[in-house]
């Protein structure tokens, strides 16, 4: 009974502290830093472990999560098992109108990772001729709504396909196979079926294409805020690394994907990593596109992209 009573008191004691103190609250164990193939920088921070020596000192651990797609890192942002996840620009904004609380926080790229794919031999030749035709696509990403936009463009929408629903690995495959006519691709795998099964981006806008952007869950950023701030200051100094060292990044990304030198070439060749700055040059491109899937019937026509892209959008934990 006595022990029940101390650990009582104790409780009520820590919560008057916490009460008189303010909302101070405690390091964490770990962090939690997603990978991607996507993110070439990401690569170089897990490969060098310069997050673990960041943190060290303070025993923190750094757990890695490979993130398959923007689909999958913000679904473990929203499920609190990433603190930290890389996404397309226009995915984090879909998720931020469907509730999912995070920020975005840093550029980790400025790609040209997605375009529309088919077979070498394909009839298809351009946006209209899938009417009616089997597409893959992984739903909630930036491939997914660079084709919604290359539709709308065409004068079509997703009711005029047939959306099969995979992730990216498995819409190369299913593409490739003839399963489906059209293919909403993304780097490594895009550049790896240009390369070894002839495959043709039959419609390609490179401007249609969203940020990379890093995104941190809104709870540990407001938690955290000098850890948040040394994560990018991290990833920062992993950037200018990959800059400097263009042979040894293409060698790390060829370990990571399996792929060969000429597809992970190709994927470089379409990935800026010059700045790592966000900011409203990375918002209006993201507005833009909101506001392309409101005019598909994709999102809410009342919303406001902008008020809702520029809330999500925070630079202030950027390094100087």
């Amino acid at each position: 009974m006595t022990h029940i009573l101390t650990r009582r008191t104790l409780g009520g004691a820590a919560l008057a502290a916490f009460a008189i103190g303010g909302a101070r609250a405690a390091a964490p164990d770990e962090i939690r830093v997603d990978w991607a193939t996507y993110n070439p920088v990401s690569l170089i921070l897990k490969d060098q472990g310069l997050l673990e020596k960041e943190f060290a000192a303070d025993k923190i651990n750094i757990r890695w999560v490979m993130s398959a797609g923007s689909n999958k890192a913000l679904e473990f942002l929203n499920a609190g098992s990433l603190d930290f996840g890389s996404t397309a620009g226009a995915a984090a904004l879909i998720a931020k109108v469907n509730g999912n609380p995070i920020k975005s926080i840093y550029v980790f790229s400025r790609p040209e990772w997605t375009a529309l794919v088919t077979q070498k031999d394909s009839p298809i030749k351009a946006v209209a001729d899938l009417k009616g035709q089997r597409v893959a696509v992984t739903r909630g990403t930036d491939p997914h709504i660079f084709l919604v936009r290359a539709l709308a463009g065409a004068g079509l929408s997703e009711k005029d396909v047939k959306l099969v629903l995979l992730q990216h690995a498995d819409g190369r495959i299913a593409m490739e196979r003839g399963d489906v006519v059209a293919w909403a691709g993304l780097d490594p795998m895009m550049a790896a079926a240009e390369v070894e099964s002839g495959a043709r981006l039959f419609y390609r806008k490179p401007e249609a294409n969203t940020w990379g952007v890093l995104n941190v869950r809104e709870e540990f950023a407001k938690a955290n805020p000098a850890l948040v701030k040394r994560v990018l200051t991290v990833y920062e100094t992993a950037r200018k690394w990959c800059l400097a060292h263009p042979a040894e990044l293409k060698a790390s990304m060829m370990a990571a994907t399996k792929l060969a030198d000429p597809v992970i070439s190709k994927q470089l060749e379409r990935t800026d990593i010059t700045s790592g700055k966000i900011g409203a040059v990375q918002a209006a491109t993201i507005i833009e596109a909101g506001k392309a899937l409101q005019a598909a019937g994709v999102l809410d026509d009342k919303l406001d992209m902008a008020s809702i892209t520029n809330g999500m959008i925070d630079p202030s934990y950027l390094p100087a």
